[in-house]
This record gives C-alpha cells, structure tokens and sequence, in this order.
C-alpha cells in the first residue's frame, strides 16, 4: 500500500512547520504534496528527517513541495503548465515505486484548469495519480482517470461556501481509502489516499481499477 498525504498550507498565515511536524508523525505518509509553500518548510528534513524538495511557481514566494521518508527515485522533475491571468502554474512529479506523482496547484479558471490537467496525464505514465488543489468546480473531465478524492467538502471560501478543491485522479491503481482530516491551521483540509495497485478486472469502492 502507498500512502499519499496532500495538504494546501495557506502560504505565510496558515500552517506551520511544527503543523506539518504534527501531521507526518500522526500519519506516516509515503508521500506528502504540499501546496501554497514558502521557505519556512526548508527546515523539515532538519526536523524529522526524510527527503524534501520545494520548487517556487515563477514570480511568487510561495510554491509546491514534497516530502519522503525514503530517497526520491530521482529528482522531483518541475514541469510547466498553461499560464493563468495573474501569474504562471507549475507541477512537480515523483517518481514512488510502481507509481508517478503529480503534485498540482492549479488555475481558478474552470476552462484553464481542466486544460492544465490533460498536459499533465499527457506525461504520465499509465500507473500515476494527480494530487492537489485543483481550484476546480465540478467533474475534472480527464480520460482514463478516475477521480478517488474524498467526496466532502476541503475548503470554504470566504467562511461561507464549502467546496471540494483538494482532489486525486488515479490511474492503473486502486485505492483501497480516502478522507480528508479536521481542518487544521490552513484554510484547506488535509486528504488521505491509500493506494494499491490494482489487480485485473479488480473492483474498489465500486470502481473499476484496471491494472
């Protein structure tokens, strides 16, 4: 079983490194993607060990990073995406045994998003998930993929409308569970997916997991 962890932190005002600290010892991921990341998080690796890679999205102080307790198979490799209104995307994937992962941040444009989602299945290869904040409304639209995130609510916006922005498309595996944990520090709630690889003709939670 691979066990992923992805959680948005809210750049300066939202998690810490001592809540990051709390969520790995409480969870032990294989995995966790982090989005919204600033140099605060460069001390992790210090703190618990493990094996930490952050990379900026272009112009801004904050950007996507991932954490391992085992070394990376190679370097997270960076890849661009369509760039939005305000300022370009980017997206790191992981190599993790068996399975490639993509760590997203996407554009709030439901027209973008979708776009920049299909340029990254492009890439992968058939046993691979996209993990992140999607900043999407809605199915994601991408063949071959199924969608394994929780099905509740991860962030409100403004306080007021509870929207599930935190997701994971899946492909060539099964996913054996997900949820998403208390918000926390962030104005985004932590999901969990536990991951397996799927064997022939193999049904998960009601969904076709074809190896």
């Amino acid at each position: 079983m691979i066990k992923l962890v992805s959680w948005n932190l809210l750049r300066l005002t939202g998690a810490s490194l001592d809540d990051v600290i709390r969520l790995i010892r409480r969870e032990s991921p294989d995995l966790l993607l982090m989005q919204e990341v600033t140099g605060a998080m460069d001390g992790l690796p210090g703190r618990v060990g493990g094996h930490y890679q952050r990379n900026l999205l272009p112009g801004r102080i904050h950007g996507l990073a991932v954490w391992s307790p085992e070394p990376f198979q190679g370097l997270p490799v960076v890849m661009p995406l369509q760039a939005g209104a305000m300022f370009n995307r980017i997206c790191q994937i992981v190599a993790l045994g068996s399975l490639t992962v993509a760590n997203v941040h996407l554009s709030h444009g439901q027209i973008l998003n979708r776009r920049q989602l299909r340029r990254i299945a492009g890439v992968l290869p058939y046993r691979s998930a996209v993990v992140g904040d999607y900043n999407l409304i809605g199915p994601a639209l991408v063949p071959g993929f199924r969608d394994v995130g929780p099905r509740e609510p991860t962030h409100v916006a403004g306080d007021v409308v509870p929207l599930r922005l935190d997701r994971c498309l899946i492909r060539g595996m099964a996913c054996l569970g997900t949820r998403a944990l208390m918000r926390e520090a962030s104005d985004h709630r932590p999901i969990v997916i536990d991951l397996g690889v799927a064997a022939p003709n193999m049904r998960v939670r009601g969904l076709d997991a074809v190896a």
